[in-house]
């Protein structure tokens, strides 16, 4: 057995020169593979859904910023429209509703309303009221000529906007639009317009942060390379691979919207509530004004990023989505509040890859399944913290796709691990258990890395069931024949003895010419009595198993002409040392202690007494763990050769009952 175990040292000192080329490499090739093939499905758009839906949550996660008291929402509600004479606010009633405003002296009034066609009564009271030079009109572009539609012809260019909203292939609008995609058309859009005139009135009623900046100063250009600023603050136009997009339509000038809050970003009145006088002066003087419907009846509302938790109205007007733009613009402008920004595309690949090989590392290092499982936990848990905390900064970073290659590139290790280690397992038990126990070589297989560092199995302490045979004159015997007969017949002996001893639990722990020393209750230590007793019992019931197979094997050799062989056996339980026994050169898997020895001594005690083929003793010891279970007859104290306290001896005849 030495010379397995010193095999299996080398060898894996030997992989372990070579753990490069031998393990690394084929992980190397797995982990490549993997996360080329999951990076090159990312490019393809199959992970986009996944990668929005992350941004969702992250979004949904951050805290929301307090309602901007710059701008006030008037919304034409469904009960707004069902208190008309038609049910719908007519020009005179929508007429009405921007003579109240102005009485309150606003900034600038947005009209997030298709004013054509007309409903008369008040039409032309109407075109006065919206020819004021602080009212914004709309218009849409629509996605071609077809669709677009023609902005009120009674007033000029710089009144007119585009109010289009971009939306994602799911539904959800993330996206903003500055300036138009036909770049024919020479609208803004409708928060480029009522931020550009708040600015330029100088912000009435709202101190910039800096105490220096005029409000004026600050306004819309673009750069010769096309890039737009608003003061001294780029804009960075989103890019087709921006974040967790590809091959994003990026057409006109777009930015991620930046959410101030899922339900209420600026003050919000109704149009009934406006009529009745129930609106503070103070929120429409010196504010930005935007009016739109909220029916739904008017087609104009939106899922966003907040819908999955809303609840009742799970789609948010038009009117609040170009408020929550209008607030962004003002507090990157005012505020200092910086736009979502983005890795270039070979920044995200290294950060995709850095979490693949961190998912090789963990699930490499982690032997125990529970640690590998709670190391990739941790690892998720890691990831999606930065990442959220980059979120916090505006950073928006792939998270599902290196959450994925984490994982993918961890179970792929998990899976090499276990093949390897089967591979190794299959060498060490085939080589090690053909003339070992499979016990011990389970032993070895699983102590490998203590044995392989420090070249030795630790030693410990265990209470186990003693086991020794031998044959009556076996000397005598192979003295008389030739020494391939006594192999052949010993080797047939052994293998039948051995079978039996392991049929009960029990290890071969080696073979002492004919003779044989087994061992109950390695290499597994016993933490209870039941245990124990269970192997004594084994142990007993083993030795009863080989008197039988004797008196078969004694039938089988008189009939080819050989001569029956009587067996002794003496069987001891208590307290033995086990562990690596040996050097460098040759190890084995070591028993000792005084309760060897006694079980040895009982084997050979009394020799003369042998009335039966096969005679088994026991102490006193085994027969409290076996209790009443065999029948036994009492040889009484006897002194054991090398004793010096007598041991109370039995003579095993059968089963109990039996």
């Amino acid at each position: 057995m030495g010379k397995q175990v010193s095999w299996v040292q080398q060898l894996w000192r030997s992989q372990r020169r070579s753990r490069l080329y031998t393990d690394w490499q084929p992980l190397l090739v797995i982990g490549v593979l993997l996360t080329g093939s999951l990076l090159a499905l990312r490019q393809a758009g199959v992970l986009q859904p996944l990668e929005l839906a992350a941004y969702d949550q992250l979004l949904r996660l951050r805290p929301d910023r307090p309602s901007d008291s710059r701008i006030l929402v008037v919304e034409i509600t469904q009960q707004d429209n069902e208190a008309m004479p038609n049910r719908v606010v007519n020009d005179a009633e929508f007429a009405n509703l921007l003579s109240t405003l102005q009485q309150h002296q606003p900034v600038v009034i947005g009209v997030d309303v298709l004013l054509e066609p007309t409903f008369p009564p008040g039409t032309a009271e109407l075109h006065t009221q919206m020819r004021r030079p602080n009212v914004i009109a709309i218009t849409s572009l629509g996605n071609n000529a077809i669709e677009r539609t023609s902005p009120p012809k009674y007033l000029p260019t710089h009144q007119i906007a585009f109010s289009d909203i971009p939306i994602d292939g799911d539904g959800l609008v993330r996206r903003s639009t500055l300036v138009p995609i036909d770049p024919q058309l020479t609208y803004p859009s409708l928060s480029h317009q009522l931020v550009a005139a708040y600015l330029a009135a100088n912000c009435p009623g709202y101190r910039p942060r800096k105490v220096d900046v005029v409000c004026r100063d600050i306004t819309f250009h673009q750069s010769p390379q096309g890039e737009f600023y608003l003061g001294a603050v780029r804009l960075p136009k989103l890019q087709p691979d921006a974040g967790g997009y590809q091959g994003l339509d990026n057409r006109g000038y777009q930015f991620l919207i930046d959410y101030r809050a899922a339900q209420s970003p600026t003050l919000q009145v109704t149009l009934s509530q406006l009529r009745r006088g129930e609106v503070n002066p103070e929120w429409i003087h010196n504010k930005i004004v935007l009016i739109g419907n909220s029916s739904p009846i008017n087609n104009d509302l939106f899922y966003t990023p907040y819908s999955a938790i809303a609840t009742g109205h799970r789609q948010m007007p038009g009117v609040v989505l170009h408020a929550q733009m209008v607030s962004q613009l003002l507090s990157v402008g005012l505020d200092g509040q910086p736009l979502f920004w983005f890795w270039p595309e070979w920044a995200e690949f290294l950060w995709i890859t850095a979490w693949a090989i961190a998912g090789v590392g963990v699930a490499w290092t982690f032997h125990k399944p529970r640690r590998v499982l709670l190391g990739g936990i941790g690892l998720l848990v890691l990831l999606v913290g930065s990442s959220f905390l980059l979120f916090l900064s505006h950073g928006w970073v792939p998270v599902v796709t290196p959450a994925i290659a984490c994982m993918l590139t961890g179970i792929a290790t998990v899976t090499y691990k276990q093949y390897r280690a089967q591979q190794q397992h299959q060498v060490v038990m085939r080589l090690l258990g053909q003339q070992t126990s499979p016990e011990i070589a389970n032993t070895l297989w699983e102590g490998r890395h203590y044995l392989i560092t420090s070249g030795r199995l630790p030693w410990q302490n265990v209470t186990a069931t003693l086991l020794f045979s031998d044959l009556k004159g076996f000397s005598t015997l192979s003295e008389q024949q030739p020494p391939e007969v006594v192999m052949g017949w010993l080797n047939q002996y052994l293998a039948v003895m051995s079978d039996e001893v392991q049929a009960h639990h029990g290890i071969v722990n080696k073979f002492l010419g004919d003779g044989i020393m087994a061992v109950f209750g390695v290499p597994i230590a016993r933490t209870d009595a039941t245990a124990i007793a269970a192997d004594a019992h084994n142990a007993v019931a083993c030795a009863l198993a080989m008197r039988q197979r004797l008196m078969e094997l004694n039938q089988l050799w008189q009939h080819q002409g050989a001569t029956a062989l009587q067996m002794r056996i003496g069987i001891f339980t208590g307290s033995v040392m086990v562990g690596s026994l040996g050097g460098k050169t040759r190890l084995e898997y070591g028993v000792i202690g005084d309760s060897v020895n006694t079980a040895s001594r009982l084997e050979s005690c009394e020799k003369e007494r042998q009335m039966e083929d096969c005679r088994i003793l026991i102490a006193q010891e085994t027969l409290d763990y076996v209790q009443s279970a065999f029948i036994v007859e009492p040889w009484g104290q006897l002194t054991l050769k090398g004793k010096h306290q007598p041991v109370i001896v039995y003579r095993v005849i059968d089963i109990a009952g039996s």
